[in-house]
């Protein structure tokens, strides 16, 4: 007699495909969560560089800088608004080394979703002489 040959996929063999599928899928998952916060960290970099030039035009104006991101003129910049533009990131600004409103250093505080998933880098600093330091470490690319 003839004997019946069987087609298809065994249990055994779909969940083998079923577990390799999850393992690429976690190790996906894992390298878009650092991809996300490399690509987030330039709002922050924008936001400081945009500050940092509105600083310089305060400071040819009224030879000191600005003590205050959102306070009016002439004791701040006048920006309503000290988070980056997607709102990952809110800035400061404080006297610099001089201790006086004759440096500054602005400092890039990360919120929401950047902040609850701890990025490596932390806060993102900028000083009047283009120093650029971060609180964090560099463990997920480099900060600046």
């Amino acid at each position: 007699m003839f004997r019946r040959v069987a087609k298809g996929f065994t249990l055994i063999e779909l969940m083998i495909v079923v577990a390799v599928i999850a393992i690429l899928a976690s190790l996906a998952y894992y390298n878009y969560g650092r991809y996300a916060f490399r690509t987030r960290r330039a709002d922050a970099r924008e936001m400081l560089m945009r500050i940092a030039a509105a600083q310089e035009r305060y400071y040819t104006n009224f030879n000191a800088y600005a003590t205050s991101v959102t306070a009016a003129p002439p004791a701040g910049l006048g920006i309503t608004d000290a988070t980056s533009e997607h709102g990952y990131y809110t800035i400061t600004t404080a006297n610099g080394a001089s201790g006086d409103a004759q440096s500054y250093v602005l400092t890039a505080t990360p919120v929401s979703g950047q902040a609850q998933a701890s990025d490596a880098c932390g806060a993102l600093t900028l000083d009047n002489l283009g120093n650029k330091s971060q609180t964090g470490n560099e463990s997920n690319g480099s900060c600046w």
